[in-house]
Order: structure tokens, then C-alpha cells, then sequence
């Protein structure tokens, strides 16, 4: 079983919803998001999304784009990215670590030699937000075969006609965008969403996990006892954008974790 499956396995059997954190690597700096990143699982974090920085991330609301200007200005590129999933790796080797962003960095590298070393480095899955099903072939079908789990996106204008050609090929989890917009943009709102997962779990075995719009640990409890997992981000990245030491970071992000245990 590849570290997703049993992460969700492991939860299941414990009657848990998984925690899902978004930092984006190298925010504010490479020292840093090191410490940050290996104390997520101390605080409660069952799967660290990694953002990988890129110039225009046209899914992402102000606090994710600040930090991925932050984490560039740093010196952050695509071999420091992996090379912080290697730091992780050498005192972790079980919390599942996904990366998450736009294929032009990948695609800049290379997809063989991206998936080699990211399979190296000890990258779990991919979430790549602007790479549609039809394009399977670019970076899915490969990434699969080098035993990357690559996550699907699914959001509230996914209709049932478009859900099985989502679904093709999707692997370790589902994640559904709980709002129309970028992220950060409004609070999700478990009543609405409810009705959502449930068809998507209806199409599919795989766990489902929604993100954007869950900004308290209130809100968490609410998103975990509806799906098979909740993601934040933008509300953590503010954080370190608002100068805040990472044992105040991992101090939020252990709230939102409890929540989502609850």
C-alpha cells in the first residue's frame, strides 16, 4: 500500500477524518519551511500538501500567491522543493507529502526527470490544477506508472456527466473545491457541501477530502464529519505572511487538526 492508502486506512480504522495542511515550500525561506514541514505531523497534520512556487498560479487567492512570491525571492526552485521532501524524509518516512501547484515547473524540468527524483526524494501524489483529464497522457499516465498517486479536482461545477472522465485515473484521494473562486476567497459551508460528497463517493471507492473556505478549527469538525478529510491552507500561509513564528504556525495548525479529529 502506497503511504496515502494507509494514512486513510489507518484513520478509518481509528473513525477519523484525515487533516490535510498547505504550506508552500520555501515560505518565508528554505530554513524555515524546513522547521515548519517537520513539525506538521507533531501537530496533528495526517497529510502535508507542499506547494510547489510558480509566477502565476491562477488558482490561488492573495495569501497562497504572496507566499509563492515569497518562497521565489528566496531562491526557491523545483530541485529545493524535492530536496526539502529528502530533508523530511530522512526523520519521517511515513506522513504522506503531496505536491501540490502547475505543471509549468514540472514540465520545465522535465517529466521523467521530475517523477525519477520526486519518486527518489519520497513525493507520495501530485495535484496539478491546470492539467485537465484529456491530458492524462502529459503527466498522470506517467506519474502513475512511477508509483506517484496523481489527485484529482473535482469543484461544485463538476456535473454528473463530467464526474466519470474526472474520475479516470484519479488515485489516493479526491479533493473537492468546496467553492466556486481561488482560494482563500469564502468560508465553506458544510450544509452545502454535504450533498456534494456524497455523489462523488457514490462514483467512487476513493476518500474524498475538501479544501478551500475552511479557515477554523469549527469549521474543520464540520468538513471532517461530512468527507474523508479536511484541507487548509490559505488560512495558515496568512499566518506566515503575517510574520508569525513558526511555533505560533504549528500552534494554529494543531487547533484545526483537534478540530478535525473531533
Amino acid at each position: 500500500m502506497t503511504r496515502i492508502a494507509t494514512k486513510f486506512a489507518s484513520l478509518k480504522a481509528e473513525g477519523k477524518s484525515a487533516f490535510v495542511s498547505f504550506v508552500m515550500a520555501g515560505d518565508p525561506d528554505y530554513e524555515r519551511c524546513a522547521e515548519l514541514v517537520r513539525g506538521l505531523p507533531d501537530a496533528g497534520v495526517d497529510i502535508i500538501e507542499l506547494g510547489m512556487p510558480f509566477t502565476d498560479p491562477m488558482a490561488d487567492g492573495p495569501a497562497i500567491q504572496l507566499a509563492g512570491q515569497r518562497a521565489l525571492a528566496a531562491g526557491m526552485t523545483m530541485a529545493r522543493t524535492l530536496q526539502l521532501v529528502r530533508d523530511f524524509r530522512a526523520t519521517d518516512d511515513t506522513t504522506p507529502i503531496v505536491l501540490m501547484g502547475y505543471y509549468n515547473p514540472i514540465y520545465s524540468m522535465g517529466v521523467d526527470a521530475f517523477l525519477a527524483a520526486a519518486k527518489e526524494a519520497g513525493v507520495d501524489g501530485l495535484i496539478v490544477v491546470d492539467l485537465p483529464p484529456e491530458e492524462d497522457a502529459e503527466l498522470c499516465l506517467p506519474a502513475l506508472a512511477a508509483g506517484i498517486d496523481f489527485i484529482r479536482l473535482t469543484t461544485p461545477t463538476t456535473d454528473n456527466k463530467r464526474l466519470p472522465k474526472v474520475m479516470q485515473n484519479t488515485s489516493g484521494f479526491i479533493y473537492y473545491v468546496s467553492i466556486n473562486g481561488i482560494t482563500g476567497a469564502a468560508e465553506a459551508d458544510a450544509d452545502l457541501i454535504a450533498p456534494e460528497v456524497a455523489r462523488i463517493k457514490a462514483a467512487s471507492d476513493l476518500p474524498v477530502c475538501v479544501g478551500f473556505g475552511i479557515k477554523t478549527p469549527a469549521t474543520a469538525q464540520a468538513i471532517a464529519e461530512i468527507a474523508d478529510g479536511a484541507v487548509v491552507g490559505s488560512a495558515i500561509v496568512q499566518r506566515i505572511g503575517d510574520g508569525q513564528s513558526m511555533a505560533e504556525v504549528l500552534g494554529f495548525v494543531k487547533e484545526l487538526a483537534d478540530g478535525a479529529h473531533g
